[in-house]
This record gives structure tokens, C-alpha cells and sequence, in this order.
């Protein structure tokens, strides 16, 4: 079969398509036929090794895993003997981050990491969802505790957590102001925000604006900064940005609950849990997946070279085959 391999670190020119053997599930796995798969933050992460906590897991110095991609959708091709959830033929998506491997034609799951994918979802819709629109909906509903009426504040809004984030937001009755580039400002009010903020002309921790919400895609201010356009009892809520700034935002929100009534929170991500419920609102046609470009494997250094630069607009995903 055909994959993305890669046995260095580095940028996209160190990911290479290539022959590799076909997997094989084992007892409580299918093998699935990969038709689409979207690029996430862990990807890019694992590619370039920049950090110490991913070489640590995942090769100190060579990448133990040659075959990143997590977001899969496909159709099952053969089940293990011990799978009761699906059988052959069934279209299914989901997160395999921890096992990797979707940057292929086939690829092998445990059946608890899957959901059936609605007849009316695209493949490639489908690959867009499982780890970007989980984060949204942990954030705002588990950690963030949304209620109808507030104000949301999304930075680094243009992205796929972003996207999602803010039609679900918005069918909440939910005031959404959004952060990003200058590029993504008319989409990000076409989806239903009710205000843009372009974040290199305007810092939105200076202004005398507050929000009962912050969902933090970037994680790329201060605490301070982030308090002081927090309303009384509001929360904080970071799903990305660098270790160190997480690690420093999880480490303070104990003491900031100590002397004031905010929270600073980070989600600690439940892969695969709310795949149901996004089934649902897709099919209801309250949420939609933003889809940037046409990609298929070969054109693997395009697609990782625009994510490494952050001028995507939601998802970029890559066709594998019908």
C-alpha cells in the first residue's frame, strides 16, 4: 500500500510517499480502507520533533511512528475476530492518536476509537471532525460550562477548532467574538460571528471589552493579560498552544481560584467521546466542516507546508481514494 513515511525529523520535505506492507488488525481492530485524512497539531509536532516531551514518547532521535495522521474516515475492510461494533462494508471515522498510521490506504483501529459516519457526511467532512471539533465541544461545554446568552471570546478562531466552535457557539445563542488574520475576518463573520479582531492590529487583552468565555486555540499571552478581560466567575480555556504555556496556564488555575472568581482551565482532550453528538448536529445542518483546498497524498508537502504556516481556513484534509 501507499503511505506518507517519514524517518527523520524535520519540515515537509522529510515526508515521503512510498510502498509499505498492508497491516493487519489483530483481534479487537479493523482494518480500514483510508479515504480521506485531515493534518492536526500533533502531526506537525511529530514530524518536526521540536519538542522534548513528543521525542521522549515517540523517539528521542528517530521517529518511532513513520506514519503520522490521526483523523481518519474510511470504509471497514476486515474485522478482528473479537469485533462486535462494525463488520466489513460499514463507513466509520475517528481519532487514532496515541497508534498514528492515517496518512495511508489502509490503516488499523480499535473499534472503540471509531463511530459510524451518516450517509449524508462525506468522507472528507468526516475526517475534518474527530480531534478538532472534539476540543471545541469539551472546551466549551465540559471545562467551559457555555450557558445560552454569554460572551465568547475564541482566539485563533480560523482554524478547525475554531470553526467549529463558533456554529456551535452560535447555536447556543452565544455572543462570539473571534481572533485571527486579517484573511480569515469575512469567513469567520460569514459562520456567524458577531465580531473579528484582527490580532496584528489589535490586542483584545487591552481592550475594555469582557467575555464570561475564552477559548484559547494559541495560548500565546500571559495570564495576567488573559484575567483582565475575564468577567467575574468567566473561564479560561486553552486546548493548544506549546507545553510550556500549558503546562504554566494548568499550573497557575489552582491559585488564581484561590484569590479571584475566574478559572483558567485546560482540556485535557477525551478522543472519540463526541462523535455521536456531532453526528447529530451535522445532520441537523448546524454544524458544517470548513474545508481548505483539495489535497491527495501527493500533494502531502503542500498541504503540511500550509499548516506549518498557520494561513489555512479550518481544515486541511487529503483525499486518499474512493
Amino acid at each position: 500500500m501507499k503511505a506518507i513515511i517519514y524517518t527523520k525529523y524535520g519540515g515537509p520535505e522529510v515526508l515521503h510517499l512510498k510502498e509499505v506492507p498492508k497491516p493487519i488488525p489483530g483481534d479487537n481492530e479493523v482494518l480500514i480502507k483510508v479515504h480521506a485524512v485531515s493534518i492536526n497539531d500533533w502531526d506537525w509536532g511529530l514530524v518536526e520533533g521540536t519538542t522534548f516531551v513528543n521525542r521522549l514518547m515517540y523517539g528521542l532521535f528517530t521517529p518511532k511512528k513513520q506514519i503520522v495522521g490521526s483523523d481518519v474516515a474510511g470504509r471497514i475492510e476486515m474485522v478482528g475476530k473479537k469485533v462486535t461494533m462494525f463488520k466489513p462494508g460499514d463507513e466509520v471515522y475517528g481519532d487514532l492518536s496515541g497508534r498514528w498510521g492515517g496518512f495511508a490506504e489502509f490503516v488499523c483501529a480499535d473499534e472503540n476509537a471509531l463511530a459510524l459516519k451518516p450517509a449524508s457526511m462525506s468522507f472528507v467532512q468526516a475526517a475534518a471532525i474527530p480531534q478538532a471539533a472534539m476540543l471545541a465541544v469539551q472546551g466549551l461545554f465540559d471545562v467551559g460550562q457555555m450557558k445560552p446568552g454569554q460572551k465568547l471570546l475564541i482566539n485563533g478562531a480560523g482554524g478547525g477548532v475554531g470553526t467549529f466552535a463558533i456554529q456551535i457557539a452560535r447555536s447556543f445563542d452565544v455572543e462570539v467574538t473571534a481572533v485571527d488574520s486579517a484573511d480569515k475576518l469575512d469567513m469567520l463573520r460569514s459562520m456567524g460571528a458577531s465580531h473579528v479582531i484582527d490580532y496584528r492590529k489589535e490586542d483584545f487583552t487591552k481592550s475594555i471589552q469582557q467575555y464570561d468565555l475564552i477559548l484559547d486555540v494559541k495560548t500565546d499571552r500571559s495570564v495576567l493579560n488573559y484575567l483582565r478581560v475575564l468577567k467575574e466567575n468567566g473561564s479560561y480555556v486553552t486546548v493548544g498552544g506549546t507545553m510550556a504555556k500549558i503546562l504554566h496556564i494548568f499550573a497557575m488555575g489552582r491559585w488564581i481560584r484561590m484569590f479571584t472568581n475566574k478559572s483558567l482551565r485546560v482540556v485535557m482532550l477525551k478522543p472519540n467521546k463526541d462523535l455521536v453528538y456531532m453526528n447529530e448536529l451535522f445532520e441537523k445542518q448546524i454544524v458544517k466542516p470548513v474545508i481548505d483546498g483539495h489535497y491527495q497524498l501527493e500533494d502531502i508537502h503542500e498541504a503540511f507546508g500550509l499548516f506549518g504556516k498557520s494561513r489555512h481556513k479550518g481544515k486541511l484534509v487529503i483525499s486518499v481514494g474512493e
